[in-house]
């Protein structure tokens, strides 16, 4: 037999991080040390009642029944949530679907708008699975730099007309992945603006909306005057409350948007497990205390980081919360080969700027994903790379 892949199968290349894997593999072989800050995979287990709801109810033989659309005290803690933290009024019913984690929701939302040829409005760098998405769909990416003059914000204004007016889709994480940078509401009210002139749907990746160092409180742009008119959130629970491996989430917004999600949905999947539904209930629950210790955490690590890195020369992208470090190094060197590099000279791993877009190449990705006292000793081992030259 002579199988051969579809051809939109060469829009996705294999993953960097199973190259990184195997490349730090060769050095715990060796009983080298490694320091893995690569994939942003929570550290923090989650919160002990949230364990214990998990464990309660997966005991229960009632609970392994197919939940197709999600339980209504699902829908009501989400609603809940966004009413307490951010002041975001949902209806539990029409403005807010579960989807089984965020990549999920994100890589099938552009097949519920897109037709083949239409235009997504993206950054450059951005997290991968929004190209991924807009790829599945047939759609055309059109790039927004994330520049240092701009405060890493995309340029709407830049946008030239006949793109915009073309457009389906604006995509938006802030903070983001990779690039940390925060949100203003004058950048949201501008949005809005933006999509009701020019008829699009705004889809906001609010993944890292609690990871906020200042005191100011989570923003969600559906806080912002006119955004539900315009536009959806996409939240998870994987990186707030821990429960990556749980896988699960949910899209807010719209009504009317929503009902497509909805609709393209009940095709896709019969639901996830209720006890992980139960658990994100007890997250959701207790929000408040739970990222608070988040933030402290999180809060010290990027300071340690950041200091640490700039003092070796480093230019990191200033940010007052995310999950990552995004950081200029001072290596001549393309980002990829620097950072193969630096796994076999230190040990220290992290992930290439090029695999978020184009103009991430000569930076890298670093996860605040380790104790205060593993990133001392990451950069330790940082300070014992040697000048390169590039013959």
């Amino acid at each position: 037999m002579n199988f051969q892949p579809a051809t939109r199968m060469e829009r996705f290349p294999t993953s960097i991080f199973g190259e990184l894997k195997k490349a730090a593999a060769v050095r715990t072989s060796n009983d080298l040390p490694v320091y893995d800050l690569s994939l942003g995979s929570p550290d923090l287990p989650p919160a002990e009642a949230v364990r214990q709801t998990l464990s309660e109810k997966s005991a229960l033989a009632t609970s392994y029944g197919y939940t197709l659309t999600g339980t209504t005290r699902f829908y009501e803690a989400v609603a809940t949530y966004y009413k307490n933290r951010m002041g975001v009024s949902l209806d539990p019913e029409t403005e807010i679907v579960q989807t089984m984690g965020s990549q999920e929701g994100l890589v099938h939302l552009p097949l519920a708008f897109c037709n083949e040829g239409d235009i997504v409005l993206t950054t450059n760098p951005a997290y991968v699975a929004y190209d991924a998405g807009i790829h599945v769909a047939g759609a055309i990416p059109y790039y927004l730099s994330l520049d240092e003059e701009n405060g890493f914000l995309p340029d709407i204004a830049s946008i030239p007309d006949e793109i915009a007016d073309k457009a389906k889709l604006l995509i938006l994480n802030l903070p983001g992945n990779p690039v940390p940078a925060l949100p203003s509401d004058s950048f949201f009210k501008d949005v809005v603006t933006f999509a009701k002139k020019h008829n699009i749907i705004v889809v906001h990746d609010a993944a890292y909306a609690e990871f906020y160092f200042d005191g100011s409180g989570p923003k969600s742009f559906l806080a912002t005057p006119g955004a539900k008119e315009v536009g959806l959130e996409i939240n998870s629970l994987s990186k707030t409350f821990s429960l990556a491996g749980a896988r699960i989430a949910y899209i807010a917004g719209n009504a009317e948007l929503i009902a497509v999600i909805k609709s393209l949905k009940s095709h896709l999947d019969y639901g996830i497990f209720e006890p992980i539904q139960e658990a994100a209930i007890t997250a959701l629950s207790h929000a408040e205390e739970i990222t608070d210790n988040l933030r402290r955490v999180f809060s010290e690590r990027h300071h340690v980081l950041r200091q640490g890195l700039e003092e070796l020369g480093w230019k990191v992208a200033p940010s007052n919360g995310g999950m990552f470090i995004w950081a200029a190094y001072p290596y001549p060197m393309k980002d990829t080969e620097f950072v193969f590099h630096v796994l076999r000279e230190t040990g220290v791993v992290m992930v290439p700027g090029s695999i978020f877009g184009t103009e991430g190449d000569g930076f890298a990705r670093i996860a605040l994903v380790k104790d205060v006292d593993v990133l001392k000793e990451a950069l330790e081992a940082l300070k014992t790379l040697q000048p390169i030259e590039v013959g």
